[in-house]
């Protein structure tokens, strides 16, 4: 059977309308889109080659939950006949944008929510439908769309774009350097010693081109919390797909309209785009955005083409443990909700942040009630000489740069936040400092036990190896 390529792509507005919940706060924040800088997009790649076919769906939102991954699986294998194993969806985790699917507080957690509280659980249903009614489309249109096609790859290396935000203290706590604040901080937050942490430079680029050398798709691996917009209080209720937004602009303005530009981000769990040492720093998505572009464009004119290619798809599920909450915290959080088991509200109006962290580490026995382990999807698809390894919630970048070291597939493309929502998987060290990431409240977003990255890391490692042996 010919390995000949076959790809297709698509892309479908997904921008929201006012007023509708942005994720990415937390606290049972209410955060309504007052405006817009950049659109949403739902953006879709399909492979062919050798009588197998995969499917990626990227979605410029800042998180998808499994019930809604399940969903837009199922429908697209309905309307293609591709297995659901070889269909991916992940998001970019722009914190500008809604959420799909909830995952503030465990689907179980009992709360008699109206119709405008929705968004304590993070995320509005309303939206979220047309959202993933958007994305399935956008899979059957690049299905329908399947030509004859050849890829090249590619990478680089831009350094000061993203920085570990894990800062070591002088007392050995963390502390996450923010643009906030540095007119107070004329020499720069001098409390901070050092970073705990690496980043990954690498900048890796995928191109497709038609016979005809027309690019089709681009696919860009960088790793970085998309929250320079997020992060800016002028532009904290505006929807934008933040930096991989602004590379998809200039992505189209050089190779054309027609192309769909996809962002792969990689494990940012611990990264983000604010430079801890500078004290100018100020948040700029068009600047990355545009640099990003720059460097993608010099790879592309430099990187050579295949026709011919290897395509496999590779997924498993392993079980994570849960991490134990203190007695302590227990009795605290029981107490709190026995007080208040619906979320108390300040004279603002917002929900009381000390319930709803309550609330979050409370949410963590609904999901042990449902299984002992929680169960971590990994999914690994070949295309030629690319890897891309889907893992669910947000890695830090430390399980990214192991998978990478000695890896078998010449390129390999980790995509954090697909399938379904985790929280964070921090490495057994963070977890002796604490910090957001690794709180010792044991929160809804920080419930996995050490060691899980390592785990996860250890099997994935494997399941590349199976894919491209």
């Amino acid at each position: 059977m010919s390995d000949q390529l076959h790809a297709g792509a698509a892309m479908i507005d997904i921008t929201p309308p006012p007023g509708t919940h942005l994720a990415g706060s937390g606290a049972g924040e209410h955060r309504p889109a007052q405006s817009v800088m950049d659109p949403l997009y739902a953006k879709a790649i399909a492979f062919a080659a050798g009588g197998q076919r995969v499917v990626m769906v990227v979605l410029d939102l800042t998180i998808v939950t499994g019930d809604y991954s399940e969903r837009i699986r199922a429908e697209i294998g309905a309307r293609t006949g591709i297995a659901s194993e070889a269909v991916m969806v992940a998001v970019t985790q722009t914190h500008s944008a809604p959420g799909l699917g909830h995952f503030m507080l465990d689907p179980d957690f009992p709360l008699a929510l109206a119709a405008e509280d929705e968004y304590i659980r993070g995320s509005q249903n309303a939206y979220g439908d047309q959202a993933a009614a958007a994305a399935v489309a956008a899979a059957v249109e690049a299905v329908d769309k399947l030509q004859p096609a050849r890829m090249g790859l590619g990478r680089g290396v831009l350094g000061d774009l993203a920085f570990n935000r894990r800062g070591i203290r002088r007392d050995g706590t963390i502390a996450m350097p923010k643009p906030q604040g540095r007119e107070r901080q004329p020499f720069g937050i001098d409390d901070i010693c050092y970073l705990e942490g690496p980043m990954d430079p690498e900048v890796g680029v995928c191109c497709i081109q038609d016979l005809d050398l027309k690019p089709i798709a681009f696919m860009l691996h960088y790793t970085c919390h998309p929250v320079n917009a997020f992060g800016n209080p002028q532009t904290y209720r505006a929807v934008t797909a933040d930096w991989p937004g602004a590379w998809s602009k200039n992505m189209r303005a050089a190779f054309g309209e027609d192309v769909v530009p996809l962002v792969v981000n990689g494990c940012c769990g611990n990264i983000n785009p604010w430079h801890p040492f500078d004290p100018e720093c100020r948040p700029d998505h068009l600047r990355m955005g545009r640099e990003l572009a720059e460097m993608s464009e010099r790879i592309v004119y430099n990187m050579g083409f295949a026709e011919d290619v290897a395509l496999a798809c590779k997924t498993e599920a392993i079980g994570l443990p849960y991490r134990q909450i203190p007695a302590e915290r227990q009795r605290e959080i029981d107490e709190i909700l026995a007080k208040d088991p619906q979320p108390p509200r300040a004279e603002s109006g917002e929900v009381d942040p000390r319930w709803f962290r309550a609330a979050s580490t409370k949410s963590i026995e609904y999901c042990r009630a449902r299984a002992a382990e929680f169960a971590y999807e990994i999914q690994v698809f070949r295309i030629g000489d690319l890897g891309v390894v889907g893992l669910p919630g947000e890695p830090f970048v430390e399980g990214q740069l192991a998978l990478k070291e000695r890896s078998p597939a010449p390129f390999l493309f980790p995509a954090h936040m697909s399938c379904h929502y985790v929280g964070y998987l921090p490495t057994r060290a963070a977890y002796e400092r604490g910090g957001h990431e690794a709180n010792e409240d044991v929160t809804y977003w920080a419930k996995l036990a050490p060691g899980c990255l390592e785990a996860v890391v250890a099997r994935a490692r494997g399941c590349v190896a199976e894919a491209f042996g």
